[in-house]
């Protein structure tokens, strides 16, 4: 799906919609985004050297295990971020990559939402989590 049909199931918008296009491959799914250069978070991360900060990559990960929940996630309906655990940071993303992204939830106990998530760039393992989110709302 592109960014149009990601917005059908994600609350985001403008600078913090941070997935180009995204699908689900029998349970896991499988983003993509493209790092232009031009984003808020590269301004002061760092000048002259940008790097693509962790918190933006865990960021881009929830987003992209929320396509999973395309069917829960209704009008009125909010995932919010319960938890990071086993954070890895393993290499730097820069401007001009694009991040691949590979989630899968692990366990469900409603209305929480326990996954796993890599942030690679051309194969090169960038990023790695455990993670759960909630859904909130009606």
């Amino acid at each position: 799906m592109n960014r149009e049909e990601i917005m059908t199931i994600l609350p985001h918008r403008d600078h913090m919609l941070l997935l180009d296009e995204v699908e689900n491959r029998e349970g896991t799914a499988i983003g993509q985004y493209t790092v232009r250069g031009d984003e808020f978070f590269l301004r002061g991360h760092f000048p002259g050297n940008p790097i693509v900060p962790g918190v933006i990559l865990c960021e881009i990960l929830a987003q992209t295990a929320c396509v999973l929940l395309q069917d829960t996630l209704s009008e009125g309906k909010l995932p919010v971020y319960t938890g990071l655990d086993n954070v890895k940071f393993r290499s730097p993303v820069r401007p001009g990559d694009t991040i691949g992204t590979q989630c899968r939830i692990k366990r469900v106990k409603h209305p929480f939402y326990f996954a796993e998530g890599t942030v690679s760039v051309n194969g090169r393992l960038c990023a790695s989590a455990d993670f759960s989110f909630a859904v909130t709302g009606e």
